[in-house]
């Protein structure tokens, strides 16, 4: 793309995020990169896609760091253009895929992490995930569960089926969800992967090439499932174990899920504030300004596949504007 093209672009995104009001800031959310396509996730990016979103990104915005980009936002500094990039969970592939793919990029990234994953864990959709992936073709019965019956067979079965199971289950309390995952898991024909999120060592890397670490709980619960002493234990025990960890003190939050006034709520909201935290993030999409509530910052999930869509998309969402909802 040229010189000339890509300077009408700065231009028109500059135009997008500052007209009409306050200067705005995009918060893109990704949560993994796959080294290749898995038709089991359609929805999510493979490394060519996130090169050529990255490649934009690099072109035509300022990418900061989350806890940057919100001080600059409240205390009226933030310059039209920029944009955070943000990825929830702590996958592995965020360490071999994303990280690479950023830096080749000169792009920064802050990754939430849920430190009782790292290692050997793995989340609860992750089980439903790779054990339907392994489960024979055929009826499966999950009565028991309250869930409808279902038929595996081609890869559009198992996406559906990964999808009506993720949603019934997800917002069980934590141990009722374990149990269901871990039944459904012994279903399988064969171990699930032991290796799906990052290691204790690859959070390390990630902060000391420059990627900033933000928290996420310990366990990845709804916080909206469980009562308040519960809650304020993942949020603390998660912000010092990744402080123990990196040496840093994790400055920004998402919430588990993130939908605002289901997921979480105001008390919880009150509770990353009080642990330090100075933003958090929800999974609502849209922008936000020097309005927003600094702990209910919405985001931006891009589901384009071109250069010319991705920009559209970004253009679009600057009209998204959301200033809080618990």
């Amino acid at each position: 793309m040229s010189i000339l093209t890509n300077g009408l672009l700065r231009t028109t995104a500059s135009l997008a995020y500052a007209a009409r009001g306050p200067v705005r800031l995009p918060v893109l959310m990704y949560h993994r990169i796959l080294a290749q396509p898995d038709p089991l996730q359609p929805s999510v990016p493979d490394a060519a896609l996130a090169d050529l979103q990255f490649k934009l990104l690099s072109e035509l915005f300022r990418v900061v760091p989350m806890e940057a980009a919100i001080d600059e936002l409240h205390t009226g500094r933030l310059k039209p253009r920029t944009l955070c990039i943000t990825f929830d969970d702590g996958y592995r592939d965020n360490h071999d895929v994303a990280l690479p793919l950023l830096e080749r990029h000169k792009l920064t990234a802050t990754f939430f992490v849920a430190s009782g994953f790292l290692g050997t864990g793995r989340m609860f959709n992750d089980t439903v995930l790779e054990a339907v992936r392994r489960l024979p073709d055929g009826p499966l019965d999950l009565a028991d569960w309250g869930i409808e019956p279902l038929m595996l067979g081609d890869a559009a079965s198992r996406v559906r089926a990964i999808s009506v199971i993720t949603r019934d289950i997800k917002h069980n309390e934590p141990h009722q969800r374990q149990a269901a995952t871990e039944a459904l898991a012994a279903l399988a024909a064969c171990p699930l992967p032991e290796d799906v999120m990052m290691t204790p060592e690859q959070v390390v890397t990630m902060a000391r090439r420059g990627m900033s670490i933000g928290g996420h709980t310990v366990n990845h619960p709804i916080l909206s499932t469980v009562d308040d002493d519960t809650a304020r234990r993942e949020i603390v025990s998660n912000r010092d174990a990744l402080r123990d960890l990196t040496g840093i003190t994790p400055m920004t939050f998402a919430y588990p899920n993130g939908k605002p006034g289901a997921d979480y709520n105001a008390r919880h909201a009150a509770i990353v504030r009080e642990a330090g935290y100075s933003s958090a993030v929800s999974t609502a999409y849209g922008v936000g300004d020097r309005q927003t509530d600094r702990y209910e910052y919405p985001r931006v999930a891009l589901s384009k596949t071109t250069y010319a869509k991705v920009f559209l998309q970004l253009m679009r969402a600057a009209s998204y504007v959301r200033h809080g909802s618990t």
